[in-house]
Parts: structure tokens; C-alpha cells; sequence
């Protein structure tokens, strides 16, 4: 199960009512305004009728009386789908409209498929008297596209639904009501009459919540992404740095690495609330180097959090332990935290939430991506575009405003020949670029570390070898008197 929402307040404000859905209440900057009527739009399946549920169940929380008006799901099966999400549904009335097997046997030239009731009750009089008797404070209709099928012409049932909602506002009843829109049926009559729409999507590898009106309040614009478990719905708000902004004291002090010569190399270290980005082919020693920086802050007391898109949680521990890093020991002492990400588990707004909680709630100093090309699958359908980018943009923002030093790891596909620092436009996002390689030196396959770009201070702009050894992480002196060195063979200049 994901973790919790930072967001995911559902307490009542004294002049909103919670939506219920964690993480949903800051994006509709508190919860819906009472006595207004709220669209909920949909295809089949999306989470319509959960989201009408979790605003009910919180209605029962802080003493307000519930309704439901069922117009497709049979009461039985709408109270056992509630439980099976954790929902009692035992204190709110529900008026069960489903259609019945009679709706089919009377007159086939009939749209109404809503039949009167055994006292001879029409549908519309059923509402009236079931809601004069319950005096709802929050009412959910699911779906209030049916009413479409009570048999009468367009503008006659725009001017039936335009009555209903004002019966209900007339109570002071707060409305959530769902439409299944297609291209054949649109709803824009519903979202006409609405005082607010918010628009639920599905597809194979993500779902989505999309505000698109607010009367009288402000919106957090944007796609935000959804997740469905045991326990519901959540929301998890697509991040936006300038309205997470914090004012942070830090200094511009340098974080070192513990090793000389590559302190040397950077002229001191990595300045604090900075990203860098360490790229190279695979198994050259990048996630060694971003966990060097760790070990450094733990010394110092910081907290650190390593992600992993790409390795294994012991497979990592194990490496770490072969050369002297004590990355288990520093888990124990509640220095470093270490997750592994699976990116098709797992949307971009959920992994920024995530990252967020960590700062925010647990004081989170450094932060390592490891790496950045296993965070791209998250967007399959983007893989070749630069939607990730646009993702990652605003968390390496967000990051360098709350004052916290980022690593990201990035992979380059070729192993020697014409130099490339990445393999993807991504450069833009660091402030430090350092780039490893291998070389072929003397006979033998070496490796060579250098900076390409370091924005708060100067940097040495030779390169010097390194290796990882039993004892950790050993850098040589700076490379002279040889060029070619980018290309993978290094040549004398002598």
C-alpha cells in the first residue's frame, strides 16, 4: 500500500466540507462550499461512486445527515462494494431508483424506463418526498444522467433537474452528482447547471482527477493522479513548486565526500540545496559516488533518503557492505532511508508526494534518485517525449527551495567512443554536472572522473582516475599530458 498522503487532511473547515478523499481537500483549497451542486464526471469504472462515498462517510464523522440517490446500482450491492472499501453505510439512507425487470416489460415505444413504485409514486415524487423526510445535509446521485430516460423531451427535463438541484440547495443540502458522459451523450447541460466539475479518468496504467470549475473558490489546476486500494480513493496533487514554496535558512556551505581528491576535484564539495547529476554507462561506480555524499551527511547529522527505480534493496546493502560503505549501519542509526521504487506501481505525482512527506514531515537533508531513467517509465506512453522532464523539473525545484541537496544518477548507453554527458536533455536540471568513464589506460580498462559544470563555485577541470576497492572509493591525481581522454583512449601529448 502507498504511503500517506501529506495532504490527506479530511478535518472540516468552518466554511468547507471535506470531499472526504485524502489528498483531494487542498487542491479544492479546503472542500466543497456548502449548498452547491458538484458534477462528477466519468466513464464506467473510474471511482465516481467511491468519491460520492468517502464525502458521505465524512458527513457521518462530523454529525451531518447523508443521502444517497441510487439511480443504477441496487441498494444491497451499493452498501457491500462500501464495505469492501472500509465503508459503513448503515446510518445513510439510501433511495434505491435501479431500474427493476418491470422497467422492460411495459410498453416498448416508452423511453421512461423508471416506473412508478407499488403506491403508484412517479420517480420525481419519490425524491421529493424521500428528501422532505431525511433532510439531508449532503446528497450523493448516481448517476443523475438517468433522469434522461424519464421519458419527457430535453427542455422539459433541463428545466426538471434545474428544479430538483434548486429543491435541494433550498434545504441547504450540499450535492455531488455523477455523469457518464460519452460523445453521443455529452453532459454539458450538467456541467451548465454545476457549481463545480471535477472529471475522473482511467486508463491501463494510471488514473486521473481533473478539476475543470470551482464557482466562488480557487482550484489547483492540472492533472493530478488517483490511486484505488482497500482504503478508498486518494489524491495525490501534481506538484508545483511555487505553491510549495518555503523559506528556508541555509547556508551556502559544501557538503564534501570524504575523499580528498574528489573534494579537490569539485573545490570543496557539493554546495547544499543543489541538484547534480552524476551520469556514465552502467557499473562505473555512479550510485557509489551519490552514496559517498550520504555517508558525508550522515556524519553531520542529516537524513537522507536514497529512491531506487533500477536496483534491489539488498542487492545495493551487499555491494555497499563489499566496499566499506556502512549503509545498513547508517539505516539502523536513522540516518538514511532507503526505498525501492517500482515505477509501474507507482505515478509521478504519488513519487513526488512521497518525496515531499519526507522533507516535510521527517526533515529530509539530501535526496538521491538513482536513477533518473527508471523514473522515465513512468510515462510509457511518453517514453520518446520530454514529459518526464516536465515532471522532474518541478520535484528538482521544489527540492533546491526547501534547501535540500539532490543526487540524481543518469545512464548513458555508450561505454567509450564520442563523448555525451546524457543520454537524455536532462543537463538543465543540475547544478553540478559530474561525469564518470571508462578508459582504456596502459592496457588496462580504468575509470575517470571529471566535472563538466558547477554553478556556485569553480571546479577543477582536469580529470582523474578512480577506482572502488574493498575499502571504499579511491581517486587518483588530476591526468596530464594525454588527450583523448572523452573518446575512451587516451593518447601522450608528448
Amino acid at each position: 500500500m502507498s504511503s500517506e498522503s501529506i495532504d490527506s487532511t479530511t478535518q472540516q473547515s468552518s466554511d468547507r466540507l471535506t470531499t472526504g478523499v485524502p489528498g483531494l481537500d487542498p487542491i479544492v483549497h479546503g472542500g466543497y462550499v456548502p449548498a452547491r451542486n458538484y458534477l462528477i464526471r466519468g466513464g464506467p469504472g473510474v471511482g465516481k461512486t467511491l468519491l460520492g462515498v468517502h464525502f458521505l462517510a465524512a458527513g457521518l464523522e462530523v454529525g451531518d445527515q447523508p443521502m444517497f440517490i441510487s439511480m443504477g446500482e441496487i441498494e444491497a450491492d451499493l452498501r457491500e462494494n462500501a464495505r469492501s472499501f472500509g465503508f459503513d453505510l448503515t446510518n445513510v439512507p439510501i433511495l434505491d431508483l435501479s431500474p427493476t425487470p418491470a422497467a422492460f416489460e411495459h410498453d416498448e415505444t416508452s423511453k421512461d424506463i423508471f416506473q412508478p413504485d407499488e403506491e403508484g409514486r412517479s420517480v420525481t415524487t419519490q425524491i421529493a418526498e424521500e428528501v422532505l423526510a431525511v433532510e439531508p445535509d449532503r446528497v450523493v446521485v448516481d448517476p443523475l444522467t438517468l433522469f434522461r430516460y424519464l421519458g419527457v423531451d430535453e427542455s422539459l427535463l433541463r428545466r426538471r433537474l434545474l428544479s430538483f438541484l434548486a429543491s435541494l440547495k433550498a434545504q441547504e443540502a450540499t450535492v455531488l452528482f455523477t455523469s457518464e458522459h460519452t460523445q453521443l451523450v455529452p453532459d454539458d447541460d450538467l456541467q451548465f447547471m454545476s457549481d463545480g466539475a471535477i472529471t475522473l479518468r482511467a486508463a491501463a496504467d494510471n488514473r486521473t482527477l481533473e478539476v475543470t470549475k470551482l464557482r466562488k473558490s480557487n482550484f489547483q489546476s492540472g492533472t493530478h493522479s488517483i490511486r484505488i486500494d482497500d482504503d478508498g480513493m486518494r489524491v495525490f496533487a501534481q506538484l508545483v513548486p511555487e505553491t510549495q514554496h518555503v523559506d528556508v535558512d541555509f547556508s551556502a556551505e559544501q557538503l564534501p565526500s570524504g575523499v580528498p581528491e574528489l573534494d579537490q576535484l569539485l573545490h570543496g564539495g557539493l554546495e547544499r540545496g543543489t541538484t547534480t547529476i552524476l551520469t556514465g554507462p552502467s557499473g562505473v561506480g555512479k550510485t557509489t559516488i551519490g552514496a559517498q555524499y550520504l555517508k558525508e551527511g550522515a556524519s553531520h547529522g542529516d537524513r537522507s533518503v536514497m529512491y531506487l527505480f533500477e536496483e534491489a534493496k539488498p542487492t545495493l546493502l551487499h555491494r555497499a557492505k563489499s566496499i566499506g560503505l556502512p549503509l545498513r549501519e547508517m539505516i539502523e542509526h536513522g540516518t538514511l532511508v532507503v526505498e525501492e521504487i517500482d515505477p509501474q506501481d507507482i505515478s509521478p505525482e504519488e513519487f513526488a508526494n512521497r518525496v515531499r512527506q519526507g522533507v516535510e514531515q521527517e526533515d529530509t537533508r539530501l535526496v538521491m534518485i538513482d536513477g533518473i531513467d527508471g523514473y522515465r517509465t513512468m510515462f510509457p506512453h511518453d517514453r520518446d517525449t520530454e514529459a518526464y522532464e516536465r515532471r522532474l523539473n518541478p520535484l528538482t525545484t521544489y527540492l533546491q527551495r526547501q534547501g535540500v541537496t539532490t543526487i540524481l544518477t543518469s545512464e548513458v548507453r555508450d561505454i567509450t567512443g564520442n563523448f555525451q554527458a546524457t543520454d537524455h536533455p536532462v543537463s538543465y536540471l543540475g547544478d553540478n554536472l559530474v561525469f564518470l568513464r571508462y578508459l582504456e589506460l596502459d592496457g588496462e580498462l580504468q575509470k575517470a572522473i571529471g566535472v563538466l559544470k558547477k554553478r556556485a563555485s569553480d571546479f577543477e577541470r582536469t580529470l582523474r582516475t578512480f577506482e572502488i576497492t574493498p575499502h571504499g572509493l579511491s581517486v587518483g591525481e588530476p591526468l596530464t599530458g594525454l588527450q583523448g581522454i572523452l573518446k575512451g583512449i587516451p593518447e601522450s601529448t608528448d
